[in-house]
C-alpha cells in the first residue's frame, strides 16, 4: 500500500528533475528554451512510466 501512496510523489519528482535539468543545460549551452522543454517531456515521459509500471503490478497480483 505505501508503494501505491508514493506514486504521486514519484510522478510529480520525475517532472521537477527532469525541467530542472533542462533548466540547468539550458543556462548552461544557452539554448532556451529547447533543453528546458525537452526534459520537461522527458520527465513527464518518466512519470507516465511509473505509472505503467505500478498499473502492471497490480494486474500481476
Amino acid at each position: 500500500m505505501a508503494y501505491y501512496s508514493s506514486l504521486g510523489l514519484q510522478v510529480a519528482l520525475s517532472i521537477v528533475i527532469g525541467l530542472a535539468a533542462g533548466v540547468y543545460l539550458d543556462r548552461k549551452f544557452g539554448l532556451t528554451p529547447w533543453l528546458t522543454l525537452t526534459g520537461l517531456f522527458l520527465g513527464i515521459a518518466a512519470g507516465f512510466r511509473n505509472i505503467g509500471l505500478a498499473i502492471k503490478k497490480t494486474r500481476k497480483y
